[in-house]
């Protein structure tokens, strides 16, 4: 094994270190020594390195006409001992240059002549000591963390990749003995880029919050069946933006997309070895690049043009852009990962180690935890947020295993740095912010607790009406906290109903259609003996075990559905649906789908034409415009519940299966039926032009029980008469005017169904 010196010497024929760590020997003139075989410059290039700048970090163009056109590169890499930039022609030749100045930390240099489309990579040189945290190998060609695109796929990952040796026959020891194996045939390259665009021609929608109705889709898995999308644009975010994509989402009414990972991932090793591929993308490895594998362009940078342009085709629709993103780990993996980036950059800079500072502190399931207290991971993923949104022009971010981002050493803390810099950044405290208030270490469960600014996956209201359509809840309390905007969790730090966002389903765990199918995971397709995916599904599947041909079980089914997508759209807060959940999407009983790209995860189109799925379609399109035509069922404010007026209205009034108002006795007592009457009378907002806003008022009854029940629907103050506009129990609904009821007298109610009735005064 080859011996790298340490910070004191030189680093494998490169420049010597001079007092205060700086390289000696000015522009090539350190890397002309090294030889040309492992690498070093190719004979005849003769392009100097210039020293070049520090900032903006990675790979930057320069046009001119200020000066030579060329491309400025600048690597943060502390501790390490020296960095070589490696470039690489058409025919994949690689040449090396030594970044020859280094700047509180950062290694830079200007390489005249480089221009958008050159592939590249990094070697960084430093000591190999594992027990340390040091795993410097510049063996290995390195992505930089701010390339901007990314050409190649890790579809492979051969023993060479992996800076330690894998194949060790001592497994046990096998993470500290450096590979010396080149590893830049095997893995994929920096792109340059050069981004001339401007944003002058877009229109953001800005949609508020409380207007909100969010999409959860996959790029690939959205357009890869759809009939419309032409073959050679499925999967692709082109395909995204084409008309016939779109249109299903402005027929829906959906006002926000939330694309499942985008950013450059990697697929993992135990995949590859099992025929399969990371599907959901939650493995990033480049953070500003957008997924090469999901452009029809080409990926020498073509894939961020195309990315902008879908951008730009939902902003014309009126849809916002919603990136879930991953910044609590990367694709390396624990000790026994690959090295493909950071790892090998500056490995204790960037991660949080464990105690051994040869493991890593895994709070993320996932093998490593980015340590973002660390001011230059801080600023990697505050850079990142940034360019998405000025330069991608991108609307937010669904942050993945957020607790893990706001842990300061150890605890989750809500005044870390990371909450504290993006409630000041004057870019990113503009944009929609949602965190998956959770991770897997202690204390990471963190619910309720972002402050403002902040608007979360609500898996309390998840749970909760799950429960409920299944009869499992022993009382009604919780499901009126969810019903309303959840105060419980929110209702402090000046906060509004919606910081929730409303959830029944979601890309982990079961459709909506499986929710109502299956009881137990069908996860055999994974390879892991159904051992992965979670056992609390919280599901009723009827009275049978999957698909059948009962015509009464499969229309239970169906009923089910649409109660628990009503209950979805009438509930406060923010609702966001899952794709395809509005048209039956199964995908077999597999609540863990993350490697499966093939027709068990993409939409099947078909489903729209179906006659016992087209229905569902329809009710949920009719329920998001209601919501959009109605702001009492988009609130702005949680409801106070107190009597005003001299009539005694309440804003908010609950009701029991009796059609009297609840006492607290009722809401311990056991029960299945709810109703729920909504005044539009008294809702505290004003419009533009600070008019009072009045809506009309509804009565919503809730009954989860497998008897029918005669609902007395409640008089004055509250209405004189209902008009009928919602009933689950029915395939087809019929459109308003609806059947007219006498207040006082009661109303019949089928077995576990929803009846949504506008109150006439």
């Amino acid at each position: 094994m080859t011996h790298t010196p340490g910070r004191s010497g030189a680093a494998d024929g490169g420049p010597g270190r001079g007092p205060g760590g700086r390289a000696n020997g000015r522009g090539s003139g350190g890397a002309k020594g090294k030889a040309n075989g492992r690498g070093g410059r190719r004979p005849g290039t003769g392009a100097d390195v210039w020293p070049g700048h520090p900032a903006p970090l990675g790979a930057r163009f320069l046009p001119g006409p200020k000066g030579p056109e060329g491309t400025n590169f600048a690597l943060w890499a502390g501790g390490a001992d020296a960095v070589e930039l490696c470039l690489f022609d058409e025919d994949g030749h690689e040449t090396r240059h030594w970044l020859p100045e280094l700047t509180h930390e950062i290694f830079h240099g200007f390489v005249p002549g480089v221009r958008p489309g050159r592939r590249y990579g990094y070697r960084v040189h430093g000591r190999w000591d594992p027990a340390a945290g040091a795993r410097w190998n510049p063996a290995k060609l390195l992505l930089d963390p701010y390339a901007r695109a990314v050409d190649g796929s890790y579809d492979r990952l051969p023993p060479e990749v992996y800076g330690h040796r894998r194949d060790h026959p001592d497994q046990d020891l096998a993470d500290t003995v450096r590979d010396e194996r080149d590893s830049a045939p095997a893995v994929p390259k920096g792109v340059v880029v050069h981004d001339t665009e401007t944003w002058a021609d877009d229109i953001r929608p800005d949609t508020p919050w409380a207007d909100s109705v969010i999409y959860e889709l996959h790029v690939r898995g959205f357009t890869m069946r759809h009939p419309g999308v032409p073959p050679e644009l499925r999967g692709t975010y082109a395909g995204l933006a084409h008309p016939a994509a779109i249109e299903h989402l402005t027929s829906l009414g959906v006002t926000a997309v939330e694309l499942l990972p985008v950013h450059q991932f990697a697929h993992e090793d135990h995949l590859l070895r099992r025929g399969l591929r990371n599907y959901w993308g939650y493995n990033s490895i480049g953070y500003f690049a957008p997924h090469a594998a999901y452009s029809a362009s080409g990926s020498r940078g073509q894939q961020v043009g195309e990315f902008k342009e879908m951008v730009r085709a939902l902003h014309r629709a009126d849809i916002e852009v919603i990136l879930d993103v991953v910044y609590n780990h990367t694709a390396e993996g624990n000790e026994f990962g690959p090295t493909l980036s950071l790892r090998g950059i500056a490995n204790p800079g960037y991660y949080r180690l464990a105690e051994d500072a040869r493991r890593y502190a895994d709070y993320t399931g996932c093998g490593n935890t980015l340590h973002v207290v660390q001011p230059q991971v801080l600023r990697l993923i505050t850079d990142s947020l940034r360019y998405w949104v000025q330069e991608m022009g991108v609307d937010g971010f669904r942050f993945d295993l957020a607790a893990a981002l706001a842990r300061s050493f150890h605890d989750v803390d809500m005044l870390s740095p990371f909450l504290a810099v993006i409630a000041q950044d004057p870019v990113l405290r503009r944009v929609k912010l949602i965190a998956e208030p959770w991770d897997v270490g202690d204390g990471g469960y963190q619910v309720g607790a972002f402050p403002p600014l902040w608007t979360e996956w609500n898996d309390r209201y998840r749970a909760t009406v799950r429960d409920y359509w299944r009869d499992a809840l022993p009382d009604v309390r919780d499901l009126g906290y969810r019903l309303s905007g959840s105060s419980d969790l929110y209702a402090w730090g000046g906060r509004r109903p919606y910081a929730s966002v409303n959830f029944i389903t979601a890309h982990d765990g079961f459709t909506l259609r499986d929710l109502v199918s299956y009881e137990q995971k069908h996860n055999e397709a994974n390879g892991e003996d159904n051992r992965d995916g979670t056992d609390d599904n919280r599901s009723w599947n009827c009275g049978a075990e999957g698909e059948t041909q009962d015509l009464q079980i499969a229309a239970l089914r169906r009923r089910q559905l649409r109660n628990l997508l009503t209950t979805l759209l009438l509930s406060t807060g923010v609702p966001m649906l899952v794709a395809g959940d509005e048209m039956g999407r199964t995908q077999r009983g597999n609540n863990n789908a993350y490697c499966q790209d093939n027709d068990l995860s993409w939409i099947d189109w078909t489903l729209p034409e179906d006659p016992a799925w087209r229905p569902l379609l329809e009710l949920t399109r009719r329920l998001i415009r209601m919501r959009r035509e109605h702001p009492v069922l988009r609130r702005r404010a949680f409801f106070s519940g107190r009597r005003r007026g001299p009539e005694g209205m309440r804003d908010l009034g609950w009701f029991t299966a009796a059609g009297r108002e609840m006492t607290e006795r009722d809401w311990h007592a056991p029960g299945s039926t709810l109703g729920m009457f909504l005044s539009g009378r008294d809702i505290p907002q004003r419009d533009a032009r600070g008019r009072p806003v009045l809506d009309d008022s509804f009565l919503a009854i809730l009954h989860a029980g497998s008897g029918p029940l005669d609902f007395p629907l409640p008089g004055p103050p509250w209405a004189e008469r209902y008009t009928l506009l919602v009933d689950t129990s029915r395939e087809e609904q019929a459109e308003p005017p609806g059947t007219a009821h006498a207040a006082g007298l009661p109303v019949a109610v089928p077995p576990r169904a929803v009846l949504l009735l506008r109150a006439e005064p």
